[in-house]
């Protein structure tokens, strides 16, 4: 049969950049391979930091034909309660409710001009799904912005749920989760922390919801994940129910920087002193668009990469002046001196072996760079993506989010990361999550010279290439894709 000439994708994708970026991807890859089906990504404007996304947005729009459409649906005063009660999770998962009319109305009057063959909902416009779904009887897809291995604990929360009286910051045990390593109550995001919460009620609803999708995209791929492919395919994550279609297409991530704002100046001076610098010697420290640190630990980092002897690269932004400013403020731009932030005399005494940048670096451009030999991240799933894909070993230093159950994934089962030291200092024993400066020189040395940095380095080389193999003609991830979009080319 012949390819519809007028046929619809809907993406609905959550106005935070590390879900946008992958779900525009996606729209980017349909328009590729079917370039026949036209896409239209709804943007929903966010009243929380979301890191800037409007270049990306203009970048894609004027170098893609036509088939890929922006449609910004209009802002909405948002109830006072919401706005001043809500934390930044919350306002994912309750903004899109409030949206639900305006995409019903929208969806309307697209199917009037020409049928919209599916919709792919990201996890936090999960409220959509009783538009797409319930009212419209749309064929719903959800696309998960993490990996096959966090699908597997997500789609594993209701059972977890009713299996469960207390919170999970009341649990101290290890989660048997089909498919992925023994994940302890502690690592889960903190805001599903409190069972009678907003927000741990919107992530078991959603996860139900998945469970009665037209199936489930992830952003990976079978070689880094057979494991949690296996157990996903074989049902055994939705325990009171079939498995909807698992379709793994990754990876999804942008290539060059245009996911960002313009920051030309940083750009050039990174890349430029990366030239200077032998092959596989630096050490790259970023934490995402939101990773802040205290004034303390940035402190410790310094003398550690200062001890280690090795050559670095490390994103710095402005830390917390109060102590109580959360990682939501870490996308804004911020000025500051280094010099005020980091030990007296640091910059000087370490300026032919490391360069120190404030708020941001061309990271896709650096870990592809030949002079990167090492990562040290917070473990967000798209800088996980982008360092295989590079074949750049990774330090799992997470901070928020999923990342502590994303370390245990990256560490334990795909073997591309090593886990942060745990030395402590005494002074710093009793501190939550505070590294030493004896913890980050010895992970160092271990990552960039050591017998375990050297497994995980020839493990990653491995899945770097078939990370790139795998979307090529034959590639697993290609054929999802096509198994995937099969019913929506077809009259």
């Amino acid at each position: 049969m012949m390819e519809s000439s007028n046929h619809v994708v809907i993406l609905y994708p959550s106005p935070g950049i590390g879900h946008l970026v992958s779900m525009v991807e996606l729209g980017k890859r349909i328009n590729t391979h079917h370039p026949s089906l036209s896409v239209i990504i709804l943007i929903i404007p966010a009243p929380y930091e979301t890191g800037s996304t409007d270049k990306y947005i203009a970048t894609v729009s004027s170098a893609t034909t036509p088939s890929i459409t922006f449609h910004h649906l209009p802002l909405i005063p948002l109830p006072p309660d919401l706005m001043i009660s809500s934390e930044f999770i919350d306002l994912a998962f309750e903004i899109p409710q409030l949206y639900n009319p305006l995409v019903h109305n929208t969806l309307a009057a697209i199917s009037q001009k020409s049928p919209i063959k599916a919709v792919v909902l990201d996890f936090f416009s999960n409220a959509a799904f009783q538009v797409s779904k319930s009212s419209l009887d749309l064929p719903t897809y959800y696309f998960y912005t993490s990996g096959a291995s966090g699908l597997c604990a997500f789609l594993y929360l209701p059972t977890i749920h009713k299996t469960t009286s207390k919170s999970l910051k009341d649990l101290d045990l290890f989660f048997h989760i089909p498919g992925v390593p023994p994940v302890h109550s502690s690592h889960f995001p903190t805001p599903m922390f409190h069972r009678e919460t907003k927000t741990y009620k919107n992530f078991i609803t959603t996860a139900t919801n998945m469970a009665k999708s037209s199936g489930i995209i992830a952003n990976s791929f079978l070689e880094l994940e057979e494991r949690a492919a296996e157990a996903l395919r074989g049902g055994k994550c939705v325990t009171d129910g079939p498995t909807p279609p698992i379709y793994l297409i990754g990876p999804l991530i942008a290539s060059g920087n245009n996911n960002q704002v313009d920051h030309n100046d940083e750009e050039n001076e990174c890349l430029k002193w990366l030239e200077t610098q032998p092959s596989k010697s630096v050490v790259f420290l970023c934490f995402g668009s939101m990773g802040v640190f205290k004034k303390e630990q940035l402190t410790e980092i310094a003398v550690g990469l200062e001890r280690s002897g090795h050559r670095f690269l490390w994103v710095v932004r402005k830390p917390p002046s109060d102590g109580n400013e959360s990682s939501s403020s870490g996308g804004r731009k911020l000025e500051f001196d280094l010099d005020d932030i980091l030990p007296q005399g640091f910059l000087a005494r370490t300026r032919e072996k490391g360069l120190v940048v404030k708020n941001w670096a061309p990271q896709p451009s650096i870990l592809s760079h030949d002079s990167v030999g090492g990562f040290v991240s917070h473990c967000g799933w798209n800088s996980s993506l982008e360092a295989v894909v590079s074949g750049v070993p990774m330090v799992a230093w997470p901070l928020y989010a999923e990342q502590k159950m994303n370390r245990v994934y990256l560490v334990e089962e795909m073997k591309v990361a090593l886990p942060l030291k745990t030395l402590m200092s005494a002074a710093a024993a009793a501190a939550d999550g505070f590294v030493s400066a004896e913890a980050v020189e010895e992970t160092v040395r271990q990552l960039m010279e050591g017998e375990e940095g050297r497994v995980v380095r020839e493990r990653i080389l491995e899945m770097s290439g078939r990370a790139k193999a795998t979307v090529d003609v034959g590639g697993s991830s290609r054929l999802d894709f096509l198994k995937l979009t099969r019913s929506w080319t077809q009259q």
